[in-house]
């Protein structure tokens, strides 16, 4: 029989249950169902697929039935990963890693869980094993250039010291994630992703309208999963920017278990847990106004920084500068008027 010992913000004190690895969204009153409409319009609350990827939501949502207050089904993202836990001082700081094969990644952990956290710590130092199973969080990080591979690594919510007693750890292997989202190409990414946004409930929506926009953005950020999935059940939603909106069509939610491969840094799919569903549970989601807002600020701050600078004129050299910055000497010859004219080849000597 095992058990976990949590190390993130999770409902249960020691495990984490399959079915509640995130929040379950509550019942909605008459005026939080007014509130949620009114953001409905400003686009942070979505009641049904997108019809455009994560990157590219709209500002609005259209009304339509809430799915989460009569299905359990919820977005999430969880699974187990086995590997070498490292702690690393650097200064008066300490971050830790986890390794996986030949492959180190970065191991987070909640602030406010810190005393779950030095509870890892202790377990290593009396046992002196380093090699811990834990259940974790994918963390992955998109950058704008789509052949730039995403930065991964893993939240920390327990770890199994070896007690099973109907938590996550024995319902999947090493390795193995749950993962439920919506199925789609995003810009950034050339392999499909499995979205996993914020699950709607009342709190989240009275922090949301009491935060400002960059905490806002960043509180509801979904996760963009890649996944391998050979012959899948239902292709992944791309959306075609040249398309009328009618036609677009709309992401499934899905519910799988894939495995995350290190060599490739992405999940593979495994099994299906769920039949694909078109109608997704209710979740939270960033405007574009706030969005905007963000990216508004974080353009004032680098310029007051004195680091917002302007790309260089001139075609890109090999090293990516210009050509007219980098080029050093004078030119040669004179190309004011007419082309000097070139001596003529002097006549072979007949024998």
């Amino acid at each position: 029989m095992a058990s976990t010992e949590p190390i993130n913000n999770k409902p249960t004190k020691t495990a984490v249950p399959l079915e509640s690895a995130t929040p379950k969204p509550e019942q909605v009153d008459d005026n939080t169902q007014n509130q949620v409409s009114n953001l409905e319009k400003d686009g942070v609350v979505s009641s049904k697929e997108q019809s455009e990827p994560a990157l590219q939501e709209q500002n609005s949502t259209e009304s339509q039935p809430d799915t989460t207050s009569s299905s359990d089904a919820l977005f999430q993202a969880v699974g187990i990963i086995t590997g070498k836990v490292n702690f690393i001082t650097e200064g008066d700081k300490e971050r830790s890693t986890i390794t996986i094969g030949n492959k180190e990644y970065p191991l987070f952990y909640a602030p406010r869980k810190q005393r779950a956290y030095d509870a890892l710590k202790k377990e290593i130092e009396a046992t002196g094993e380093s090699t811990q199973r834990l259940v974790v969080y994918p963390k992955f990080t998109h950058f704008p250039g789509r052949d730039q591979p995403p930065s991964i690594g893993f939240q920390a919510v327990g770890f199994d010291k070896g007690r099973h007693s109907e938590v996550i750890s024995q319902q999947l292997q090493d390795m193995e994630f749950k993962l439920c989202g919506l199925w789609q190409f995003i810009p950034v990414c050339r392999t499909p992703c499995i979205s996993v946004f914020k699950n709607f409930t009342k709190e989240r929506l009275d922090y949301i309208k009491q935060s400002e926009p960059a905490r806002k953005v960043k509180f509801m950020k979904a996760s963009h999963l890649p996944l391998f999935w050979r012959d899948a059940l239902v292709p992944p939603f791309r959306f075609n920017p040249k398309a009328p909106k009618e036609e677009q069509g709309r992401p499934v939610f899905v519910q799988i278990k894939a495995k995350f491969v290190p060599h490739r840094d992405a999940f593979e799919f495994d099994s299906l847990l769920e039949l694909p569903r078109e109608l997704p549970p209710k979740f939270l989601k960033a405007s574009k106004d706030d969005k905007a807002t963000v990216m508004a600020q974080k353009r004032a701050a680098l310029k007051a920084a004195g680091k917002d600078f302007k790309a260089p004129r001139g075609k890109p050299t090999a090293s990516g500068g210009s050509a007219e910055l980098t080029f050093k000497g004078k030119p040669k010859g004179d190309f004011k008027g007419k082309p000097l004219e070139m001596p003529k080849p002097k006549p072979k000597p007949q024998q």
